[in-house]
């Protein structure tokens, strides 16, 4: 195994590049430490589900530099680059992760707005007369 493990996770415009080594269970996002970053316990738990299904929350060090997107992608996308660590790690964690969807890309991005129209799929206000 590799002294350190590095991964990328995206989802939406967030990119989330992480660096992992065996450790005390510390994750710090943008060098704070994970729950002063994430506010909210939903965050702090998409965050680390990934490892406590693996049961490896005490175990590794986790060091992640996230950016673009709003506070929910970034969580989702730290969960997916944590999850991708993972099963470089181990590959017996892959069944598990994937069994949960915690592998896969979320494809799903914002509709452009196209010329003419209000948004994406908004029209401007129809004026018979």
């Amino acid at each position: 195994m590799k002294n350190r493990i590095h991964t990328i996770g995206r989802r939406k415009t967030a990119v989330a590049r992480m660096y992992m080594k065996i450790g005390s269970g510390l994750i710090k996002v943008n060098n704070i430490f994970y729950k002063k970053y994430f506010t909210n316990n939903l965050f702090f738990l998409k965050v680390s589900k990934p490892l406590l299904l693996t049961s490896n929350k005490k175990k590794f060090d986790i060091s992640i530099k996230v950016s673009g997107g709003g506070i929910n992608s970034q969580a989702e996308a730290i969960s997916l680059a944590i999850s991708r660590a993972l099963c470089k790690f181990d590959i017996n964690n892959k069944p598990i992760l994937k069994e949960k969807n915690l592998l896969t890309r979320d494809p799903r991005m914002v509709e452009r707005k196209k010329y003419g129209q209000k948004k994406s799929r908004k029209k401007f206000q129809f004026s018979k007369r």
